[in-house]
């Protein structure tokens, strides 16, 4: 579960990328002697400590009117307003410049905690020099070499100090969901719905939902949490600075949610970035159900709606397990299919299934369907057992990982299915090596 969010702000090519890429473990960032590389905001996922959080990655402010400046001071500013803790990185080999005296009067301002990491001290010889980034007033600075991973450990520390504690304040039997898609499919309709009022507002223009919106309900005496969220566009159709905060806001509501209502444009179809929107909730192990919103738009005939379910099967094969809900939330039409379906997948999503009753299923499977040799051996499943929930996920324990091949990983998680369910969640399976 993300527990926060870390925003690297500096001036231009100080090296906020290459820490970026070391605390993150992969080269996400674009890293090189160039100012201005990087101008959009970058996201990616850390762990420190067991405490895991989001990290961002900005452009480097500058002063000079240079190209794409005032955008780039923009993205920093919106990243320091969501973040919890910022990472403020200097070049500990040039001293403090009016840049760095700029950035650090605009950290001031905000009121966040902050770390300051002097960068590039790989050499003894520049080691006094970070004493006199004292005088930016933002705290003390920690020598590091993003390049050479030295103090890296040292500014995680001092960041997992400064981030406040998770806050959760769902309520005893509570389910949260939350509410995705692409721009102007009818997100914020449907929240008015299953609200049963004007909770939000509602209008043809696409964007007109810039925030999370979080509400809790109660329905037929179970207690809900709705998040709406703002409309997830392609990267590079994203052309507003405060819509690009508000992709981040969806991606922290999916990480809040029990489950996922992917919301689809029954009128337009199935296009390209609604296999992007829904990937999200998939990867992060929701429960998921595909809503297939303004119905009453759609000209019918007798086979229409197994038309459009043939059609989300075939683009949406990762979803298989997923259910699918035609909905008019304008005409408040199949609303309430939603609320049985949220609590099926929800418990789905939760369920355990004995150990017992997991290997006797386990060796029908291998009965009906014996493993052949794949990768120079035959796969042997000794037994399996389900680790953890939210997603159900279960492991294999085999003679060697390396024979089980992709095809009957995926047997076997069809037998899961057929015998015990799991609709709306994906599950994961493992496979490990006995001892």
């Amino acid at each position: 579960m993300i527990q926060g969010v870390v925003a690297i702000v500096g001036r231009a090519n100080v090296g906020k990328s290459t820490i970026f890429n070391r605390i993150v473990g992969e080269r996400v960032s674009i890293v090189e002697d160039i100012p201005g590389v990087t101008r959009d905001r970058i996201y990616a996922n850390a762990s420190w400590l067991t405490r895991d959080f989001r990290l961002i990655d900005t452009g480097g402010i500058e002063l000079e009117d240079a190209s794409f400046t005032e955008q780039i001071k923009m993205q920093a500013e919106i990243a320091i307003e969501e973040a919890d803790v910022i990472l403020f990185v200097v070049n500990g080999r040039e001293g403090i410049t009016r840049e760095d005296a700029f950035v650090a009067r605009m950290l001031q301002k905000s009121k966040k905690p902050i770390v300051l990491a002097v960068n590039k001290i790989d050499d003894q010889v520049y080691k006094d020099n970070i004493y006199d980034f004292y005088n930016l007033g933002v705290g003390d600075p920690i020598a590091v070499s993003g390049s050479h991973g030295i103090g890296i450990g040292d500014i995680l520390d001092q960041i997992i100090h400064l981030m406040p504690e998770s806050e959760d304040h769902r309520e005893e039997d509570e389910i949260r969901f939350s509410i995705i898609g692409r721009p102007n499919v009818g997100k914020s309709s449907l929240t008015n719905a299953l609200l049963g009022e004007e909770r939000v507002i509602v209008s043809d223009i696409e964007g007109t939902t810039r925030d999370a919106i979080d509400t809790a309900f109660e329905k037929d005496g179970q207690k809900y949490r709705v998040i709406d969220t703002a409309g997830m566009r392609k990267k590079g159709k994203v052309y507003e600075n405060i819509e690009k905060y508000s992709i981040l806001r969806a991606l922290s509501a999916v990480e809040k949610s029990d489950v996922v209502l992917v919301v689809i444009d029954g009128e337009r179809g199935v296009v390209e970035q609604d296999k992007h929107v829904a990937g999200n909730a998939h990867e992060a192990g929701r429960g998921v159900i595909l809503v297939v919103n303004k119905w009453d738009l759609v000209q019918k005939d007798g086979k229409t709606m197994q038309k459009m379910e043939k059609e989300l099967r075939e683009q949406f094969k990762y979803l298989d397990y997923a259910p699918i809900v035609f909905t008019s939330a304008k005409e408040k039409k199949r609303i309430d299919l939603l609320f049985p379906l949220i609590q099926e997948v929800y418990a789905n999503n939760r369920k355990r299934v004995t150990t017992s009753v997991l290997n006797d299923v386990l060796i029908d499977a291998q009965a009906m369907n014996p493993t052949t040799t794949f990768n120079g051996g035959r796969l042997k499943i000794y037994y399996v057992n389900q680790v953890s929930v939210c997603p159900p996920t279960f492991v294999l324990f085999t003679n060697d990982p390396m024979y089980l091949h992709f095809s009957y990983k995926r047997y076997l998680e069809n037998r899961l299915r057929e015998a015990f369910g799991f609709e709306g969640t994906p599950i994961h399976i493992i496979a490990r090596k006995r001892d």
